[in-house]
């Protein structure tokens, strides 16, 4: 099969388009030929090895490494163990995440457990199937059900969802491929939403529902929002405490990438909760997010499709940033 592989770390010139084997199939296994492959952060992590976290963080990576962990294909084969699903299958999924190199998406086939499978959403087709899983499952996880028990490192308590209905909540990096999902499910359990992004993403955060919108470009949202009940900072990172205050006491502050913020003695006093998890393979919630693929309830936005051979050109594209939506690779 044809995959694209690195043997060093580095920026997209080191991703190589090349002959790979096909996997072999394992006890508890599906095996699916890929038709489409979301992209997305932890892939360009990998990519340059891990270098946004402290040395002694980083963990061991062999070479030659195969990106990505979301696909959307169809079952070519199953594992004798297995039940419910078939040849022919077609299936969306996110591969062996967390896992530091093991989940090998970006190919012509992959393998997977079947307990990170689901049957892919009649409704939308495969590219935008394969924009779902990372983005979507981060959304659900933090906000409505976190679905697994293993604890955050950077944090002593569990992280725990919040009520939505009736509430207000802020969506920082609203444009982009988690803040979009979130932006809907926060509408889809009664809450208010404002969305923060700039100003191009304006019109498809409106037509997604969003009830205001805040072009960061112009306006410093600390500077004039306050009594929001729940902040989703998409982008994370040292700038998230900026968010605090923004919140009631009581709110609570969710940054996507808990690294670098240094604000909790802060967050203590003014008695707000951040808390953060980390997203994890999940096929049963998946299943369950079909429904709200089939029927609408969410919406599915693709910034752009390349093929596979062109996965350099699509990381390239990510590193130029203001993403709308997902970036997606399709396979021949």
């Amino acid at each position: 099969m044809k995959a694209i592989r690195q043997h060093e770390f580095g920026g997209p010139e080191v991703l190589r388009y090349e002959d790979a084997p096909i996997p072999a199939l394992e006890q508890g296994e599906v095996r699916v030929r890929v038709h489409a492959i979301g992209i997305n952060p932890p892939d360009w992590y990998l990519r340059d090895g891990y270098k946004m976290l402290p040395p002694e963080w980083r963990p061991p990576v062999s070479f030659p490494v195969t990106l990505g962990t979301d696909i959307s294909g169809v079952v070519e084969a199953v594992a004798d163990d297995v039940n419910g699903f078939s040849v022919g299958d077609e299936v969306y999924s996110m591969v062996r995440f967390p896992s530091y190199g093991a989940s090998k998406a970006y190919a012509g086939y992959v393998t997977m457990p079947a307990s990170e499978v689901a049957l892919k959403p009649t409704g939308i087709d495969h590219i935008s199937a394969a924009a779902v899983p990372m983005s979507l499952l981060t959304a659900w996880q933090f906000m409505i059900e976190v679905g697994h028990n293993e604890p955050n490192p950077l944090q002593p308590d569990k992280h725990e969802p919040v009520p939505l209905e009736g509430r207000t909540v802020l969506v920082n990096g609203a444009g982009g491929g988690v803040g979009h999902f979130a932006v809907q499910l926060a509408k889809w359990k009664g809450a208010t939403v404002i969305a923060v992004a700039s100003g191009r993403q304006e019109t498809l955060l409106r037509s997604l529902g969003v009830d205001e919108f805040i072009d960061y470009t112009k306006i410093s949202v600390e500077d004039v929002v306050r009594e929001i009940d729940l902040v989703i900072d998409c982008v994370g990172g040292p700038t998230t405490g900026r968010f605090l205050r923004t919140l009631k006491r009581g709110g609570a502050l969710f940054p996507i990438f808990p690294l670098g913020f240094s604000g909790r003695e802060e967050a203590e006093k003014l008695g707000v909760t951040v808390s953060a998890t980390q997203v994890r393979s999940n096929g049963a919630q998946l299943a369950a997010l079909s429904r709200l693929l089939n029927d609408g309830t969410v919406q599915v936005v693709i910034d752009s499709t390349f093929p596979l051979a062109d996965a350099r050109q699509a990381h390239e594209r990510a590193a130029r940033g203001h993403i709308q939506g997902k970036i997606v690779l399709t396979v021949d």
